[in-house]
């Protein structure tokens, strides 16, 4: 353990979340999606949900302030309106962790082809259908380091 690190990030998601820069995205996979055929490295989470998974990332990564949607969900198949529960405590966990952002929703070929792209794929074991994220890393500002 370490001070200030939440406790769901192991050491190879914060290796992960670190070597990220500015523009890279990173992929909170639920237990269905084919994380290991998408490209990116995988990172298992195994026993933590998506939203967990969220929250603790955002705990520590800032979102992308230059580009319109810097978070994304998958749509549902046939009913692209609807969103699920799971998709709706990502938004609460955005809004309350990373700021003023809207979660798009992507169609789900357009989220896998945006996956692809993606620095690394968190698998996790969240079991709620559409328990998918990407999130785009942000700029770190300098007020915003802390040591010492």
């Amino acid at each position: 353990m370490l001070k200030g690190i939440h406790p769901v990030l192991n050491p190879d998601l914060l290796r992960a979340i670190a070597r990220m820069g500015h523009g890279d995205e990173i992929v909170i996979a639920d237990a269905n999606f084919p994380s290991s055929t998408m490209g990116p490295e995988v990172i298992r989470a195994d026993g933590v949900s998506a939203t967990a998974m969220a929250e603790a990332i955002l705990t520590h990564m800032p979102l992308d302030t230059f580009v319109p949607e810097t978070a994304w969900r998958m749509q549902v198949v046939g009913d692209p309106e609807a969103t699920p529960e799971v998709c709706s405590e990502f938004q609460a966990i955005v809004s309350a962790r990373a700021g003023n952002f809207a979660v798009a929703s992507l169609e789900r070929f357009a989220f896998y082809d945006r996956a692809r792209t993606a620095a690394y794929i968190v698998a996790t074991t969240e079991f709620r259908l559409y328990g998918n994220l990407i999130l785009k890393k942000g700029v770190v500002h300098p007020g915003e380091v802390f040591w010492g």
